[in-house]
């Protein structure tokens, strides 16, 4: 993974090997979290260790996958902000490197499909509401299914207020407001 041989036995290089392997595959599983699969979380962990940006062929070889698959892998990463592409003189490939603050990437993810979830949550509780307004509204309207519309009515402004009191913590995480409640370790 990029270092060069020469500088340890091959004793230490299977015991570092050993080491990162375990993570990488740990790291791998966890990625899940994110709706990542197995390989292209292995494809992060790759990348977490490697000392210097890499290549879509040099992850290809280091994980013996087809070029095809380290791009859709790499693909999905760029698109969660967990790796970026950087320019190296010289080089007239794309290189790539991780995000090392897992902060961030944390911030960044959840607060995307957090604020999509809310956003759409929030749309069809309001449209319901409208509905239960005009229901209320016809003269017609049985005891019955006003009692049923004013219970649900009062279940959904209870949602509304907690999808804006979550609207409220992703504004918190993406300000760092958040990180001033439970301070990042360093």
């Amino acid at each position: 993974m990029g270092l060069d041989q020469n500088q340890w036995s091959e004793e230490e290089h299977q015991a570092v090997q050993r080491i990162r392997k375990r993570v990488i595959e740990v790291v791998g599983r966890n990625m899940e979290l994110y709706g990542i699969t197995l390989s292209t979380g292995h494809l992060y962990g790759l990348l977490f260790f490697a000392d210097k940006p890499m290549t879509l062929d040099e992850m290809g070889r280091e994980m013996q996958m087809s070029k095809t698959s380290m791009s859709t892998g790499v693909r999905t990463l760029l698109d969660l902000n967990m790796v970026n592409k950087v320019w190296e003189k010289g080089s007239r490939k794309d290189l790539y490197e991780v995000e090392y603050d897992w902060y961030q990437t944390f911030t960044d993810y959840f607060a995307t499909q957090w604020r999509r979830a809310v956003e759409s949550n929030l749309q069809v509780l309001r449209r319901a509401l409208k509905e239960i307004d005009r229901l209320l509204e016809q003269p017609d309207a049985s005891e019955f299914v006003v009692e049923i519309l004013t219970k649900d009515r009062d279940k959904i402004r209870q949602a509304e207020s907690y999808y804006r009191w979550l609207d409220r913590v992703i504004d918190a995480m993406e300000d760092g407001e958040l990180y001033k409640l439970v301070p990042r370790e360093s």
